[in-house]
């Protein structure tokens, strides 16, 4: 079925020439809203969720520490796709008790504006370096198929596929939530079966539709499971059924992926997205039932002011995270470079390190969501801050 490589360490040099933009946004703080419909079981309590907060921080952590060390064995420890697609569906199940258009139009509002303002200094980095974009620039408008781009620019652009398959969830959610309420636990069970159609009945075609399609089916069960949550399906599932059934779903990802080796040269999960369908579906909803069951809410974060602050600024600045990450980490290596012109520095410092450009990789990203993160807030209607 060919790799779906979701992109690996930084390196000096130019990528593989790719024309498509493959590979790991993450949904925005929600709108305050006022239900006009309400769901079968609405969740209970309101405002934020520390618990679900967490996760999308320590997400997008992962993501960043995957794209720095290339770890295969960093989406086993957390799979952060599965964890995001899953708490945009919960969110977007939350949305949909007002108007389905109103709602849809609020999500790609809260989207395109910084994927624009990113894009624009991607566009014209790769132009100047010799791309020549054909019709298909029409994808860094509205990111529904992979925007195109060169070798040059592909560690930065390789991540938007995320981009493209939350957008197409957004499109399609009121008709997915409609068919989810009709039969919950059969519709979610049943959310698995397109990956494994991909997978033994029909090959897509490796073109921008075939991709995306994989990768809609893989994170389906996740997207889904945020709507289960949502509406309380979760927490009247027995704790048997759903430990049993979600560490096989766990065990079967894994073996699957590591009996897969010879194909793809790696048992990362991005490289194998029938194993990564499976081990997020068991992981991701041992997470989110045991907040449905147990009320997880992690309320004591408040006491920990520091903490809470870095938790609310991740998460209210999640796209710019997300997007610029990557180009923190292609700077942070001529960066270093500059840094062996300096006798203490090449003394003390671990310039050799990873973990060296992790740190850096990291105080660049600080300083984009300065410059860059009041994007966010105008594409939500709110007054731009420095920091939330």
């Amino acid at each position: 079925m060919g790799s779906h490589r979701r992109g690996g360490p930084p390196v000096a040099g130019p990528a593989a020439v790719a024309d498509t933009a493959r590979l790991p946004r993450v949904e925005p703080e929600p709108e305050p809203v006022a239900a006009t419909e309400a769901p079968p079981k609405p969740r209970r309590g309101a405002g934020r969720d520390r618990y679900f907060d967490t996760l999308r921080a320590v997400a997008l952590v992962r993501v960043v520490t995957y794209h720095t060390f290339g770890w295969a064995w960093a989406g086993m420890v957390l799979p952060s796709m599965g964890i995001m697609f899953a708490l945009a569906g919960t969110l977007m199940a939350k949305s949909l008790e007002r108007p389905a258009l109103k709602v849809i139009r609020s999500r790609i509002r809260r989207l395109l504006p910084p994927f624009w303002f990113w894009g624009f200094f991607v566009v014209v980095a790769m132009l100047i370096h010799g791309w020549m974009p054909g019709w298909q620039i029409v994808y860094w408008v509205v990111p529904l198929g992979d925007p195109p781009g060169n070798a040059w620019g592909e560690q930065a652009w390789e991540i938007l596929w995320y981009l493209r398959t939350y957008l197409w969830f957004v499109l399609l959610s009121p008709l997915l939530l409609r068919v989810f309420r009709l039969a919950p636990v059969a519709v979610l069970v049943l959310s698995l079966a397109p990956i494994v159609v991909l997978q033994f009945l029909w090959e897509p075609p490796d073109d921008r539709f075939g991709v995306g399609l994989l990768d809609l089916a893989t994170y389906l069960f996740c997207w889904i499971l945020g709507f289960a949550h949502r509406d309380g399906v979760l927490e009247r599932l027995k704790p048997f059924a759903v430990v049993v059934l979600s560490l096989a779903a766990i065990g079967y990802g894994g073996w699957y992926a590591f009996t897969h080796q010879a194909e793809t040269g790696s048992y990362d999960l991005d490289d194998i997205p029938y194993a990564q369908a499976f081990w997020s579906a068991g992981f991701v909803t041992l997470l989110m039932y045991a907040k449905a069951r147990l009320g997880i809410d992690f309320a004591w974060l408040a006491r920990f002011r520091s903490l809470d602050r870095i938790v609310r600024i991740f998460n209210a600045r999640a796209v710019t995270i997300y997007l610029w990450h990557e180009l923190a980490l292609i700077l942070a290596i001529p960066l270093i470079d500059q840094f062996w012109n300096v006798p203490a520095f090449e003394t003390y410092l671990p310039l050799e390190s990873q973990w060296f450009m992790f740190g850096i990789g990291w105080i660049l990203i600080g300083v984009f969501v300065l410059l860059c993160g009041w994007v966010e807030d105008v594409a939500a209607k709110a007054k731009p801050r420095l920091l939330p």
